[in-house]
């Protein structure tokens, strides 16, 4: 598996060159980097789940118009939202970490968490901020309903999958 410096160094390199995407798969790891204008700037990585052979694939460049240019940040794509929660047998909603990084429950050190347990949310809710490599990653529930559980704390480092909160639908 790559380890954040060797993601920090692609993620560089991508930015400094033409190339628009960037696909990489290796050990059971899939990382995608794009340049999409506009966009905010993340990055994750996912199990393989085919047996597909895997290596790199580099597509190629579109012609990008001045103001495109000036806007590019890199970003990734995902089939398979991680953040999607799987129901357990209780019937709770598991929200989980996208991806690898620190767990913030608020958007800064002096404002309120975003929620806690006993809130409400609608399925768009904000419920928490994952930082990976210096970018703010606002986490959406996707899932209306009651906040059971809050799994983690504030500052911790999470996993790709982790769960984060438990969700009773409504």
């Amino acid at each position: 598996m790559l380890n954040i410096e060797e993601i920090r160094e692609l993620i560089k390199v991508i930015d400094e060159t033409s190339i628009d995407e960037f696909k990489y798969e290796h050990s059971g790891v899939k990382v995608t980097m794009k340049k999409n204008s506009g966009a905010n700037a993340s990055y994750s990585t996912q199990p393989v789940t085919s047996r597909e052979p895997q290596g790199v694939e580099v597509l190629p460049q579109h012609n990008e118009t001045p103001d495109e240019k000036q806007s590019e940040g890199v970003t990734s794509t995902s089939n398979d939202s991680p953040e999607a929660e799987a129901v357990s047998s209780a019937g709770l909603h598991t929200i989980t970490s996208p991806m690898v990084g620190t767990f913030y429950n608020s958007p800064s050190p002096d404002s309120d968490p975003y929620v806690k347990k006993g809130d409400r949310i609608g399925s768009d809710s904000v419920v928490c901020i994952v930082e990976a490599m210096k970018l703010m990653n606002e986490i959406e529930a996707e899932v209306k309903g009651e906040i059971v559980e809050v799994l983690v704390e504030n500052g911790q480092l999470v996993e790709y999958g982790q769960e984060l909160f438990l969700v009773k639908p409504e």
